[in-house]
């Protein structure tokens, strides 16, 4: 049965992990369809991978499966889930990997200060992974990305549905996803949420979020002031500011890296300012 199946894991490319994840959904599923999003999320970083598949996941097609293993709790207590949703199913550990997945369904807001358990929209379906049924044996307690999730993995997508594999649930853990905020002196601050391999700085700022003014917008970072939004990575000179293809906007350097230039990290804020100021 042809599936196309997703993976996104921390396990780099110079080890045997993703090649053993691989083996083992091809030896259930030959006809399998195997996609790599990103095996170079930096080691147990559960919201660089959170971000990469929420900004990846929807340029496939419906009913695609994803498998995510970014697992620093794997062979504890925590949860092995399956999530369906009305586009795709994701098989992945229950640490919020799936949070920008999540939030899409929210009908309200949540907390942004800390990870907490959500409840599910009526929409989606989930289910802890407990039948063993479905996984390799035995079962490694420091690799359950080939033993669980990716036998998993595969027999979903020869057509089993999510309650084969285990207890129905109706909450999973979400991550914090901060906001944009507008304070007192009329500014619209916002954060880093993700560095790519450019060195561009990917904000939480969406293009909707910005003033909705004819004035142009000044964005400061770290010392610097940038005085317009640009449309490509190639106009003008130095840092720029535009909104990116996933519709966050970034700020760049022209033919360099920003992340470097301003020595800038993940979670650093920014501001937009109605007017050159």
């Amino acid at each position: 049965m042809s599936a196309i199946i997703t993976l996104t894991t921390d396990l780099g490319l110079t080890d045997a992990y993703v090649a053993a994840m691989k083996g083992v959904i091809l030896s259930i599923n030959p006809e399998a369809k195997l996609i790599d999003i990103c095996h170079t999320i930096q080691p147990q970083n559960i919201p660089q991978a959170a971000f990469v598949l929420g900004m990846a996941y929807q340029s496939f097609p419906r009913r695609t499966i994803h498998v995510v293993v970014v697992d620093p709790g794997v062979g504890t207590e925590r949860r092995a889930i399956i999530l369906r949703t009305p586009q795709a199913d994701f098989v992945a550990p229950d640490n919020g990997v799936l949070s920008y997945i999540i939030q899409q369904s929210l009908a309200k807001p949540v907390d942004d200060n800390a990870s907490q358990q959500i409840e599910l929209e009526p929409e989606l379906e989930a289910v802890a992974i407990t039948n063993p049924k479905f996984w390799r044996s035995p079962v490694s307690p420091t690799f359950h990305g080939r033993d669980i999730f990716a036998p998993v993995t595969a027999w979903l997508s020869l057509g089993f549905p999510p309650a084969d594999f285990g207890e129905a649930i109706t909450s999973i853990i979400m991550l914090p996803l901060p906001k944009p905020y507008w304070t007192r002196d009329g500014s619209l601050t916002g954060r880093i949420l993700h560095i790519d391999s450019f060195g561009n700085l990917i904000t939480n700022i969406k293009s909707g979020d910005l003033p909705q003014t004819k004035q142009a917008i000044a964005t400061k970072v770290g010392n610097h002031l940038i005085h317009k939004l640009s449309h490509t990575y190639a106009e003008g000179t130095g840092l720029l500011a535009l909104i990116g293809s996933g519709g966050y906007l970034e700020i760049a350097l022209k033919e360099g890296s920003a992340s470097a230039f301003l020595n800038a990290e993940v979670g650093d804020e920014i501001s937009i300012t109605p007017g050159d100021n």
